[in-house]
């Protein structure tokens, strides 16, 4: 096991891993930028080390500064979290280049599946449904509308590196095609440095869904049932519960084992979410995260397990803690992203907070690096708590959330809060009658009236 690892990362995901590493036995480094010099990961990490400038490539992206902050402080993994580093296959490479552990998967898994049309390929090859679409990639727009008239309209455009709805462009007719295929090839282009694109037909009323894996990284593999995202808003979740209210246990066993036999093939180590659209009975892959999920904490709940404990251990050789028939839902679970946003609007709203009190009580989690006085930088991401409750049916847990959004005080910003509490009057939302399209038509019409 290791002795002490370090977290490339920041905000409450870096507490997350500080924390399961404390109750292991493991020291803990804590890095971050000029800006995070008073955040709470720095003051409750064992050690911490500044890495650079408040700028995130110069900072948290910087190869040189997370290797140099490993040599500096001893550590002898590094725990990317999610975002930043946790998908990119170079930085693995680099990592393990200097002799140390990346707790996540190789870097060949990150690269299989960091490309859209490789990933879909592979997934198709294991016996993993998959979207109707082009093979591989789109070369212009007249193969565009081929695509379009082959499978018949409406299609989506995606950008093969594509990731948080950037690069995905929907064309609803023939002569919607050629503006959705050259914004999706620019914007790809301008956001990842590659404007390869491919076709896939557009699901109407889907739900996402997406199924958590965990292997060894020796031929064993155990998924912990899916996770419901379907409340979005511009590709970006904001609710997620466990189990899917429309996931029956017989779907759920079904797809948990394709993908759980699927990820054993290929060696995969850590944890991972294989994601897909659902309609009509049916699952179709989109993409695969290799990485730990913002969501995680409902799928903890349920089953009882510490995923961040869970990846440690592997990626020091242990072996996984459960096996398949060890993993049974316990109840459920709802997560709701809190950003410090305007509501309505959405504008971030960065600034200082004056009072701060996190909900407690049965089956109440709040992973959050908020406190009172913390001046919240406008360089990062304005997800600033993930609010999660648990109880023994999806009545209960939705009762327990209404209940804890009432006892939760962020004061000295804006935050999305309030749309917690006026989703929680939607009919629709406590009868689990929701696709990936419900909430930004709920918006719009919020928006007009």
């Amino acid at each position: 096991m290791f002795d002490k690892i370090l977290i490339a990362n920041r905000g409450e995901i870096a507490l997350r891993v500080i924390r399961a590493a404390r109750e292991m036995g493991i020291g803990s480094v804590a890095v971050h930028s000029t800006a995070d010099a008073d955040a709470m990961h720095v003051r409750m990490a064992d050690e911490a080390i500044c890495i650079g400038p408040p700028s995130s490539a110069q900072s948290y992206l910087s190869f040189p500064a997370i290797i140099s902050a490993c040599e500096v402080t001893g550590a002898q993994a590094i725990h990317p979290g999610y975002g930043f580093l946790s998908e990119n296959a170079n930085f693995v490479q680099i990592v393990e280049d200097h002799g140390l552990t990346f707790i996540g998967p190789t870097a060949e898994h990150i690269r299989v599946m960091g490309d859209k049309i490789t990933a879909k390929d592979t997934m198709k090859a294991l016996g993993v449904p998959c979207v109707p679409g082009s093979e591989g990639g789109v070369p212009d727009l007249d193969a565009a509308k081929k695509i379009g008239e082959e499978f018949g309209y409406p299609v989506i455009i995606k950008a093969t590196a594509g990731g948080g709805g950037r690069g995905m462009k929907v064309a609803a007719n023939a002569s919607e095609m050629e503006h959705a295929f050259m914004t999706a090839r620019s914007e790809g282009k301008a956001a990842f440095g590659n404007d390869e694109v491919y076709i896939e037909k557009y699901l109407q009323t889907p739900r996402h869904i997406e199924i958590q894996v965990f292997g060894d990284g020796k031929g064993r593999a155990v998924h912990l049932g899916e996770r419901d995202c379907s409340l979005q808003r511009r590709h970006q979740k904001v609710f997620e519960e466990a189990p899917g209210p429309s996931i029956s246990p017989e779907e759920r066993a079904r797809i948990g084992k394709i993908c759980a036999e699927a990820v054993a093939k290929i060696n995969y180590i850590g944890a991972g979410t294989i994601e897909f659209l659902y309609e009509n009975g049916e699952f179709y892959f989109i993409e695969m995260n290799t990485r730990l999920q913002v969501e995680h904490p409902v799928t903890e709940a349920i089953f009882d397990v510490d995923l961040v404990r869970e990846q440690i251990r592997v990626a020091a050789g242990l072996p996984m803690s459960f096996q398949q028939d060890d993993l049974s839902i316990r109840g459920h679970s709802i997560e709701v992203r809190i950003n410090a946003e305007t509501f309505p609007g959405f504008a971030p709203r960065p600034g200082t907070i004056t009072a701060y009190h996190a909900p407690g009580g049965l089956g109440v989690r709040m992973d959050s690096a908020l406190y009172d006085g913390y001046s919240i930088p406008p360089h990062y991401d304005s997800l600033i708590g993930k609010l999660i409750v648990h109880g023994r049916d999806r009545p209960e847990a939705m009762a327990r959330l209404n209940r804890a959004l009432g006892e939760l005080i962020v004061d000295g910003i804006e935050t999305t809060v309030p749309l917690f509490h006026a989703l929680l009057q939607e009919t629709d939302l406590h009868a689990g009658d929701y696709n990936i399209h419900w909430l930004e038509r709920w918006l719009e019409k919020l928006e007009q009236a």
